[in-house]
This record gives C-alpha cells, sequence and structure tokens, in this order.
C-alpha cells in the first residue's frame, strides 16, 4: 500500500466485547474524535454493521479527507493486509472478511496487540525504545515484539501472540490455539468465571472484590497476577526487551495490578546485572490498537 499524505486515517479495534474507533492525524498522533459500540460477539451480521456505521460517523466528522481505515483485530492477519486470515474459537465470522471491500477505501487489517504496539513505539510508552514487549490484557491476551526498531511479525504474521505461551503445561485447560495452562487462561477477562468459580463475572467485578478483602477473590487475582508475571519473566529471558508496557482493558486495575505484579517481578525475574526491565502501563491504555491500526495504515506498510 501507498503511504498515505496529508490525511487523517479512521482506526478501528475489532474486539470481544466492544468495538473502539478514532479519528487520528496521524502526523500529530492526536486522536480526533472517539466512539464506542457493543461487538454483541456471535452476531458477526450485527458487528459487521456497526463497523461500517462507525466508520462512516468518523469520516464524516473530519474536516479534511480520510485517507483510509486500519482495522486491528484478534488473530492473524493475511499477507495482502485484508482480512483476518485465522481466528481460532472467537469472534464468528471474523475469519475471512474482505475489509477492503466491505468499507468500499483503502484498509490495512493488523493483528490488534501488534497495532497498539505501533501505536505505542511512535507516539507513547515506547517511543525511543529499540527493543520492546507489550502485551495486551483484555478478553483475551496478545502482544507484539519490537524488534531492532521494527514491529517484528514472524513468518505468517504469528510472532507475538504471547498469551498463547503455556506456563502450567499440566493443566487439563486447552486454551484457543491447544496450549495448555496458557497465559490467557490465566488472566484473560475471558476466564474470569472459571477461575472463580462463577463467583465473578468479569475482572472489573473480581478486582472490586479483591479490594474489598473477599477471600475467593483475593486468592484468584494474586494467583493470576503471579502467573503474569512468570510468563513475562520469561518473556524477558527470551527477548531480553529493554521494557515491558501493558496494555488493554485490565490495566484498568491500576495499583491492583501493578502493585503485586512488581512483587512477583521480584520474585521470578532473572536480573544478571541487577537492573529490573521497567514494565509501564501503555500510554493509550485500552485506545491503542485503534490508534495503532491507523498509524500503520499511514506508515505504507
Amino acid at each position: 500500500m501507498e503511504k498515505l499524505r496529508n490525511g487523517n486515517a479512521v482506526g478501528i479495534d475489532l474486539g470481544g466485547t466492544r468495538i473502539k474507533g478514532t479519528l487520528v492525524d496521524p502526523a500529530a498522533g492526536r486522536a480526533l474524535h472517539q466512539c464506542v459500540a457493543d461487538t454483541h460477539d456471535g452476531r458477526p451480521q450485527h458487528w459487521k454493521q456497526q463497523v461500517v456505521d462507525m466508520v462512516d460517523q468518523l469520516r464524516a466528522l473530519s474536516d479534511i479527507p480520510v485517507k483510509g481505515v486500519g482495522i486491528a483485530a484478534p488473530g492473524i492477519a493475511s499477507p495482502d493486509g485484508r482480512t483476518i486470515a485465522h481466528m481460532p474459537g472467537r469472534m464468528e465470522g471474523l475469519e475471512g472478511v474482505d475489509w477492503h471491500a466491505l468499507l468500499g477505501c483503502p484498509v490495512s487489517v493488523l493483528n490488534d496487540a501488534h497495532a497498539a504496539l505501533v501505536a505505542e513505539a511512535r507516539y507513547g510508552s515506547v517511543r525511543g525504545y529499540d527493543h520492546a514487549l507489550m502485551l495486551t490484557l483484555g478478553t483475551g491476551v496478545g502482544g507484539g515484539l519490537w524488534l531492532d526498531g521494527k514491529l517484528y511479525r514472524g513468518h505468517i504474521n504469528r510472532a507475538g501472540h504471547v498469551g498463547h505461551i503455556s506456563i502450567h503445561a499440566d493443566s487439563p485447560v486447552l486454551g484457543i490455539t491447544d496450549i495448555p495452562g496458557s497465559l490467557e487462561s490465566a488472566i484473560g477477562d475471558a476466564t474470569v468465571a472459571a477461575r472463580t468459580c462463577n463467583r465473578y463475572r468479569n475482572t472489573e467485578e473480581l478486582v472490586a472484590a479483591y479490594r474489598g478483602g473477599e477471600p475467593v477473590a483475593t486468592l484468584a487475582w494474586l494467583n493470576s497476577v503471579r502467573q503474569l508475571a512468570v510468563g513475562i519473566s520469561s518473556l524477558i529471558n527470551a527477548f531480553s526487551p529493554e521494557i515491558v508496557v501493558l496494555a488493554g482493558g485490565i490495566v484498568k486495575a491500576d495499583d491492583a495490578l501493578f502493585g503485586p505484579l512488581k512483587r512477583f517481578m521480584e520474585q521470578v525475574e532473572w536480573q544478571p546485572f541487577g537492573g529490573a526491565v521497567p514494565i509501564q502501563k501503555a500510554h493509550f491504555e485500552d485506545w491503542a490498537g485503534a490508534m495503532g491500526a491507523a498509524a500503520y495504515l499511514s506508515m505504507g506498510n
């Protein structure tokens, strides 16, 4: 795709529970307008129309031409950047949707966690770093690798799916890629009910109960955060980043997440020269995917 110049871009982040859209000035890295709609996962015709309507709404709000739309979505993007080529287990109807044909304009499709990392590298917490690791903590757990100053996508664009590493190989629970005991299963929002014997429906409820000292919530939440620390430490050992950045809805837990995570990292992180790898919240938090989708489109990748 040719590099887009002298125009705004629309970024859409299509998630398991919400669609987030933003009109972006890519040169400035500034969100001009933002909007949110429900995904209604399992009803593909509904969320497809929601995306079409959202793009139309955002394009109408731009006072200069909108050169294209960046789509961030879970799964593996096709080499031509027009579709999500592979997405097992969630978001029925997402695989194979030709967004260029559906929206009738230039489109670039990118894995949602890859998109979030692009936003942070270009405008946010990763700016100025050559080596970084991002984890997106939401309905599932995604991630991205920024190596030697650029997004590393690997063979078939699969690199960075850090939520699908195993941290408990003996677990009977299989993730959506059939990996037992995945990091995604340990802390993703989709598994909260299973992790709490159906006492809590989502991370927001779980963290509220943890803050209140409820024993089941405390046990479940701290166990999940410790497993997150083990996963991050393992990834640090594999890729040696300068910084780790956390994005997604779960980071809204703030001190309830970052406080115990710091303590657990002190236990499990290998620090060969005595310095811990800093862990920061993403600058764009749960808007990183939409911002990065627009940014990647304008970069002409």
